[in-house]
């Protein structure tokens, strides 16, 4: 699946597999860490993300969260703007 956003090292990423649940959610990957955010709340879920990388996260995510919700809901993805 190809990135959405990739800044600071981080690559942002969403899947659509069968494996994939709910709540909606993003994939965040920084080296060997990874986390999973709920596109509503934007928390962390899962995974092992430092918390610099969770913050950089959730404040990408709040630029974003409409696109991202809509992306989850319609399959279609497209690349959004790094975090600047």
């Amino acid at each position: 699946m190809p990135a959405i956003a990739i800044f600071y090292g981080i690559i942002i990423k969403m899947f659509f597999g069968q494996r994939e649940h709910n709540p909606p959610h993003l994939h965040a990957i920084y080296g060997e860490y990874e986390g999973m955010f709920d596109l509503r709340s934007m928390n962390m879920f899962e995974g092992d993300l430092p918390g610099r990388a969770v913050k950089l996260v959730q404040e990408w995510m709040a630029l974003h969260q409409a696109d991202l919700l809509a992306m989850w809901n319609s399959k279609n993805i497209y690349k959004l703007p790094p975090l600047e």
